[in-house]
């Protein structure tokens, strides 16, 4: 599947059209970092994806999946299921200072 291009029209929130406003934008949508992250280890189908998000809608687990694939960051495995590619893996590489963060955070 082809990527779809950085949208050219701005995001929601912004009036700069900057590719960090669009990447934001995405990730700021209910349930997608989680899903990004619960996928970290390994490819999921929509029905574990739900049961990993505490249950979360079925349509909205849905709708995100179709906005990270459309992103380039998941693709759907013929087999059934989903996983991160090699840019969802990238992706999810800058949240791991945050992850260390948070753990160090929880201990504090």
């Amino acid at each position: 599947m082809t990527r779809k291009p950085i949208p050219a029209e701005p995001a929601r929130g912004s009036k700069s059209g900057r590719p960090i406003m669009a990447l934001l934008d995405l990730l700021g949508r209910r349930w997608t970092l989680r899903i990004v992250w619960e996928m970290r280890d390994q490819a999921l189908t929509s029905r574990e994806l739900r049961a990993a998000c505490d249950d979360a809608s079925p349509t909205v687990v849905q709708a995100r999946l179709a906005e990270l694939r459309e992103a380039g960051f998941v693709e759907k495995l013929d087999a059934g299921g989903y996983r991160l590619t090699g840019l969802g893996k990238e992706l999810l590489g800058t949240f791991m200072p945050l992850h260390r963060f948070a753990e160090k955070w929880s201990k504090a």
